[in-house]
């Protein structure tokens, strides 16, 4: 079994787009999934640790790999 349901690749994309997409990724899920996203986008650190708190979504992992920055995120209930 993956540790992630759906990916989102947000490489390349600057605030706020990589936390858009995310969103609306996130939607698409069901309660309890768990999307990867890479991004390289520095501001992306607090911008993901910032949108977990609002939405109630949990952040399982932040990253960071050959200036890839990579987040685990599960989808609240």
């Amino acid at each position: 079994m993956s540790e992630f349901d759906e990916e989102l690749d947000a490489r390349g994309l600057s605030c706020p787009l990589p936390i858009l997409r995310a969103k609306k990724a996130i939607n698409g899920l069901e309660p309890e999934q768990t999307l990867k996203i890479m991004a390289t986008d520095p501001g992306s650190v607090k911008d993901f640790e910032a949108f977990c708190k609002q939405t109630g979504n949990e952040l399982l992992s932040s990253t960071e790999e050959d200036d890839n920055f990579i987040f685990l995120i599960k989808k609240g209930s």
